[in-house]
């Protein structure tokens, strides 16, 4: 089961982090189809949030397709995303790029903007697909 984390300073929406956290959840393998979430209940309990925010997320979460509320059982993992498990040897290098970058003195911040900047070099051609209708016409 996932274990839902707030970063209260992060500026990021409360329900947009637990839908974020969902989805890299996904992604990673660490939920699969058929999983439950945790209730509304047991979020507010560990996280201290309203539970209005949680039922926020998972309705959006809901909306994508993503999950399925099940009246009286909870919500359920309807499909999963990507396919870069947590236990890929991809991590490991991921990792290990991560430690040798703390170690030459840069922050989360600095390794994040980093990280996302050779994504966007990776994937230009795909960001460019999306901004052309994902057809390649304008």
């Amino acid at each position: 089961m996932v274990e839902y984390r707030i970063d209260r300073r992060s500026g990021v929406a409360t329900y947009v982090q637990i839908v974020q956290q969902t989805k890299q959840a996904l992604r990673l393998g660490l939920l699969r189809p058929g999983d439950r979430l945790p209730t509304a209940r047991e979020v507010v309990e560990a996280t201290a949030i309203n539970p209005n925010t949680v039922l926020k997320a998972y309705r959006e979460l809901e909306r994508e397709g993503l999950v399925e509320a099940r009246r009286g059982l909870g919500t359920f993992v309807r499909r999963s995303l990507g396919a870069a498990p947590a236990d890929s040897p991809l991590r490991a290098e991921l990792v290990a790029w991560a430690a040798q970058a703390r170690g030459a003195g840069l922050e989360r911040e600095d390794v994040a903007a980093l990280f996302a900047a050779v994504l966007d070099e990776q994937f230009a051609e795909e960001f460019a697909e999306q901004g052309r209708g994902g057809d390649g016409q304008p």
